[in-house]
């Protein structure tokens, strides 16, 4: 298998160093460059890449990179015992919540965005998890 990290483009790394630790109880593991956090705690480390509001986000991008609410393919799902518990310390950090607790067949899951518009997941699992719902092998 391959190893995989998770980037992150913010316009301010310290603040967002200190909503995604307050929030998900990350460490700050080191800085790089002055431009990039890398925070551990979780399954892969998450690097804060410094990218401005404005900037180009690759050659040829019809759009530049703004920091509001946005959608994208790929999101992450942040695993937590209490889905209400986390809730509450997402919202304190900053973090805005985009509709109510969801129970579904293989737990809860409330959907959430962090202050640079990107669309996360508290996941609570509950009986067997996504095993509630998968396919026989």
């Amino acid at each position: 298998m391959t190893d995989f990290v998770v980037n992150i483009d913010v316009d301010d790394v310290e603040r967002a160093a200190t909503f995604y630790v307050e929030a998900f109880g990350l460490r700050v593991g080191r800085r790089i460059g002055g431009a990039v956090v890398e925070l551990v705690g979780g399954p892969a480390p998450i690097y804060l890449l410094t990218k401005a509001a404005g900037s180009m986000p690759f050659v040829g991008a019809h759009s530049p990179r703004e920091y509001t609410r946005h959608w994208t393919p790929v999101h992450l799902d942040f695993v937590v015992e209490d889905v209400e518990a986390a809730l509450g310390k997402a919202l304190a950090a900053g973090a805005r919540r985009e509709g109510e607790i969801l129970d579904l067949a293989w737990g809860r899951m409330v959907l959430m965005v962090d202050p640079w518009g990107n669309g996360f997941c508290l996941i609570q699992f509950t009986g067997r998890g996504y095993d509630e719902i998968a396919d026989p092998p």
